[in-house]
């Protein structure tokens, strides 16, 4: 059993520097929230203390990495992730309610996963369509052209910069034409943050999606690399909206995996078809 509580209390002075750090980058009612939950989890801490006796550490790693997610991803993402451990943490004190205090902790882990569900008011959140399409364009879109380049031209050099000024040119299309779709709505997000969003996202898969035909002289090892990295986008990208849209990740990975599997066959074909019927030779 003191294994146990020791653990118990590991958990919570690591939460309790989870929400700290990501109180400090956080602001308004985010900030306070999170600050009132890092308080907490430190009692909750301090009540195990007096059962052991001892001191305890926090999970470095656990900490820096939830910190590191906090800053890429934000708070949102980092918080939610957290519930998932709050939810967790009501379960195993629920086992151990014949301790001294647990009924107390268990209504203050249930209270914290509700102040977490009311975390929502983050910018980048309000703009996570104009990332999904930055992001779901920029990988159907350029995969399918980078295969059939690929077939098309077969050589590396040629279907990078091909591959580069395509996916420029399609950015820029982009974000002009989310910035013009969101100038005629009144949906309250800002045009231009709207357009950059979608811009950036579609430009940063672009220079992923291309580095493989810079630095692999086998046109067809290129293409493995990229598809590689196509798949570890979708994954990343598909957890990240699982997580701050509460939906299911193999509904959200596996639909962007087949259309974009899907696009990249048929680029295929066409790549061939074209280099056979045109006679392209370089």
């Amino acid at each position: 059993m003191e294994k146990v509580i020791l653990q118990f209390q590991k958990n919570e002075i690591t939460e309790h520097y989870v929400y700290l750090n990501m109180a400090r980058s956080a602001n308004g009612k985010n900030k306070k929230v999170l600050e009132d939950i890092s308080r907490d989890e430190l009692d909750h801490y301090g009540h195990f203390k007096k059962m052991t006796g001892k001191e305890v550490g926090p999970d470095h790693i656990k900490v820096a990495l939830y910190s590191i997610m906090g800053s890429v991803f934000g708070i949102t993402f980092a918080s939610k992730l957290m519930e998932k451990g709050e939810s967790r943490a009501q379960i195993n004190y629920a086992a151990a309610t014949h301790l001294k205090g647990m009924n107390v902790l268990i209504k203050d882990e249930e209270k914290h996963e509700k102040a977490l569900l009311s975390i929502l008011e983050e910018e980048r959140l309000n703009y996570i369509s104009s990332m999904v399409l930055g992001l779901n364009d920029a990988i159907v879109e350029l995969t399918g052209a980078l295969a059939g380049f690929t077939f098309a031209l077969q050589n590396t050099k040629v279907i990078g910069i091909a591959g580069f000024i395509t996916g420029v040119a399609a950015a820029l299309s982009m974000a002009a034409a989310e910035y013009l779709s969101q100038k005629s709505e009144s949906g309250g997000r800002n045009p231009l943050k709207a357009a950059l969003y979608t811009g950036a996202l579609y430009m940063a898969v672009v220079l992923i999606l291309v580095a493989p035909y810079f630095i692999q002289g086998s046109y067809y090892t290129a293409l493995g690399l990229t598809l590689g990295c196509v798949f570890v986008v979708i994954l990343i990208f598909s957890f990240f909206v699982s997580v701050v849209q509460d939906k299911k990740f193999g509904e959200i990975f596996w639909e962007m995996t087949v259309i974009c599997l899907g696009v990249s066959v048929i680029a295929f074909l066409i790549g061939l078809g074209a280099r056979k019927i045109l006679n392209i030779q370089i």
